[in-house]
């Protein structure tokens, strides 16, 4: 992929996105459900979009919510519904909207002290904290963003009483259901205004923060990182959970310094991405140059993405930690110092992470599940502790409390960051000391991720591709060995395809969070050999979008 001239520099300020334009737009404009781009899209993770191309409206989330309203009345689901929302100028909006239909549904709905922001973790924390025991009046929720994209964008998803990202049936019916509202133009939502809803019997407040915060000390071995006394370094890149940090060192006595508070929803203090974009990606080179540059004064820091559920770690000997490093660490440490666990606990992962967790995984003598992308495939894994360990290359991971059961069903980048902490601490190496370990003994991984620009047109044709669409035989020299278009471990389709040789493989998918597709690659021989099977990869995929 071609990378910005700017990347990794300061934002300029003609770049940075206009709010009361944005928010405007949000208010204003309506869209068209005829337009395929301006209908409600259930992609990985939600439906996401910006109010400035008519994909994230008013109209749009007035009509999800009161589909989910009628979805939680299909299915008997009469408990609280927990909400949080990110530090994304639409996501206040938004979230307005939804408790004006959910207030006239008469849902349960908990809402923040203080109106506080609320990580994508912390709900379903709070789900599956709310639901242990019971079997009925379970509780779901909504998380209103749109993850680490761009200042613009919005987003707005739905955690079932599972607590982790809802699954495809479940939001093909919101989004069918939502899009009937729209066409309709919205005959059949209820609303009512705004002061009123948040005043209703049926809106509560809920202490989010210490309820989380002090359950952190159940899955993560907090004095060890207390009395080892390690400097600690924390960005949280301006979102969510920027007002966590704070006392979860005053909970556990850390010796922590959150290096950036500001909260801007321009995110005018992030250097920009690999395309020349604000964006929050704390597994970015670019994006997390500020942090790179601080490294040496901290034993190990960390970032999270803008609902951080995402983590990015830098240590003192490697810098930033690339997501599939630190989820071999992770499988390495975690099952070799989690004793309550299952036997049998699997590793989960998803079928474009790196080769390398399948060999710490076999190292450490667990077997490996491995999924399409999205944290959904995970989700009964970790509630069944099945799975220890789950994660995806684009830094994203959940696992278990130390007794064994779950801790959150969606991706929680906290505890992702501080179990590095907890990491540097007992082994008295940090986690770039040790994935250099596991390279001696199990091979060099070369591994890399590329983006382009894709239409959804030309997303559709690459979500079909099929074994015949790889040419038979060989893959940058080496006999290809396997071409898969579903996952090994649950047998799903992976939305695109993958080709495995001896040494190396690649596969290819559109993205479903942004008009973008992927391009994973991994060699355990030599850059050499990677740039190859890269070439060869993007050879493919340009003769099926020209097809």
């Amino acid at each position: 992929m071609a990378i910005h001239p700017n990347a990794g520099k300061p934002a300029d300020p003609s770049i940075l996105v206009d709010v009361a334009k944005l928010i405007a737009a949000y208010q204003a404009d309506r869209p068209d459900p005829a337009v395929a781009a301006q209908r409600v899209a259930f992609g990985t993770s939600g439906h996401r979009g910006s109010s400035f191309d008519r994909a994230f409206n008013e109209w749009h989330i007035l009509a999800i919510t009161q589909a989910i309203c009628l979805y939680r009345l299909e299915q008997n689901i009469d408990g609280p519904l927990f909400i949080g929302i990110d530090t994304h100028a639409l996501s206040r909006p938004a979230f307005e909207s939804a408790l004006e239909v959910l207030a006239a549904n008469d849902v349960d709905v908990m809402i923040a002290e203080h109106d506080e922001y609320t990580p994508t973790p912390v709900i379903s924390h709070a789900i599956l904290t709310y639901n242990r025991g019971r079997t009925s009046g379970l509780a779901d929720g909504i998380v209103i963003t749109p993850s680490h994209n761009p200042p613009e964008d919005g987003g707005f998803k739905y955690n079932p009483p599972h607590g982790g990202p809802a699954e495809g049936g479940i939001t093909s019916w919101i989004q069918n259901k939502a899009n009937e509202f729209l066409v309709k133009k919205l005959e059949g939502v209820k609303r009512i205004p705004f002061i009123k809803a948040l005043y209703a019997p049926t809106t509560r407040k809920h202490d989010y923060l210490h309820a989380y915060v002090n359950d952190l000390g159940n899955i993560l071995d907090m004095p060890a990182i207390r009395d080892a006394g390690l400097k600690l370094g924390v960005d949280p890149l301006g979102g969510a959970g920027v007002h966590f940090w704070g006392p979860i060192a005053e909970r556990y006595g850390l010796n922590l310094t959150v290096v950036n508070k500001t909260v801007d929803p321009t995110f005018r203090f992030m250097t920009v991405d690999w395309d020349g974009k604000i964006r929050m990606d704390p597994s970015s080179p670019y994006a997390m140059r500020s942090l790179i540059s601080l490294k040496d004064k901290f034993d190990v820091a960390f970032a999270c993405d803008t609902d951080h559920d995402r983590h990015g770690i830098v240590t003192a000997s490697a810098g930033l930690l690339p997501p599939n490093h630190y989820l071999a660490v992770c499988v390495h440490y975690l099952f070799a110092n989690r004793p309550q666990w299952r036997k049998d606990a699997a590793v989960g992962k998803t079928i474009v992470s790196s080769s390398m967790i399948n060999r710490v995984a076999a190292q450490s003598g667990r077997s490996v599940y491995e999924v399409p992308v999205g944290f959904k495939w995970f989700v009964d894994g970790l509630v069944h502790g099945t799975l220890g360990f789950a994660g995806e290359e684009s830094a994203g991971s959940s696992f278990l409390r130390k007794d064994g059961t779950v801790w959150s069903t969606d991706k929680d980048g906290i505890i992702a960051a501080l179990l590095a902490a907890e990491i540097t601490a007992r082994m008295k190496r940090d986690p770039g000391q040790i994935y250099a370990q596991l390279e001696q003994e199990l091979g060099r991984s070369f591994y890399e991720r590329s983006d382009a620009p894709a239409t959804t047109a030309q997303k559709s044709v690459l979500a079909k591709l099929s074994p015949t669409d790889v040419p038979a035989g060989q893959l940058a020299g080496e006999k290809i060995q396997a071409i898969l278009t579903t996952a090994p471990g649950d047998g799903n389709p992976i939305g695109g395809v993958k080709a495995v040789t001896e040494d190396g493989w690649f596969a290819a998918r559109p993205s479903g969070t942004e008009e973008i597709y992927k391009i994973y690659a991994e060699s355990f021989k030599s850059k050499d050999h990677l740039a190859l099977i890269q070439k060869e990869a993007q050879t493919l995929v340009g003769a099926a979008l020209t097809k």
